[in-house]
Order: structure tokens, then C-alpha cells, then sequence
């Protein structure tokens, strides 16, 4: 039978585990860089751009576009491996309190 009490107790320990890793991502960063490290990009787990580095020999390059893609490069680089980082926190912090089922991405609900 469908106990209400101990499915609120879960959901009330599911909130407060999600405001924690909340507080956790805010201290998650990750670097990437792009053209073989001229361009490093510090991206935080809230995805956010929190230090961008480029080294100044491309300062002189009277090519804008290159500087261009590689701090895009760079940044889109570090957010996508930070985004796998929070996820795996996610899915440490919520083991044994969500069931098990595909498909379910718990990371859509604002953890980042």
C-alpha cells in the first residue's frame, strides 16, 4: 500500500539534498583550453564564465576571427565537461532516493 507519509519524508530529504548540491556547484569549477592552451577558459558549475585567460602572443595577430573561436571554443569546452561533472554530483547526492529509471534526467530541475 502507497505510504504517504514515508513519500513525503523522501521528498522533503530529495529538497534538501538538492540545495546542497545547489551550494555544492557554486564551488565546482573546471578549465578548458583551446588552441593548444593559448585560450583557457574557468567555467563554474552554475555555468557561468568566471575567468577567461589569453595568452598575449595572439594580442598582436591582426586576425580577430581566430582569437574569436578559440574563446569560444574554449568556454563552450569547459561548460560542456563542467555540465558532467554537476551531473555525476547529481547522481551521487540523489543514489537511493529517486528509483532507477531511464531516461530520467534529474538535471532538469535547475541544478546548475
Amino acid at each position: 500500500m502507497f505510504d504517504m507519509m514515508k513519500m513525503l519524508g523522501k521528498l522533503n530529504e530529495m529538497k534538501a539534498r538538492m540545495a546542497e548540491i545547489n551550494a555544492k556547484n557554486e564551488l565546482i569549477t573546471h578549465t578548458a583550453e583551446a588552441g593548444a592552451g593559448l585560450v583557457k577558459a574557468t567555467v563554474s558549475g552554475k555555468k557561468r564564465l568566471i575567468k577567461l585567460e589569453i595568452d598575449p602572443s595572439l594580442y598582436s595577430n591582426q586576425d580577430s576571427q581566430i582569437l574569436s573561436d578559440l574563446v569560444v571554443a574554449a568556454t563552450n569546452k569547459a561548460l560542456a565537461e563542467v555540465e558532467a561533472m554537476v551531473k555525476e554530483e547529481v547522481l551521487k547526492a540523489t543514489e537511493g532516493l529517486v528509483p532507477n529509471i531511464p531516461g530520467l534526467d534529474l538535471s532538469s530541475l535547475g541544478l546548475g
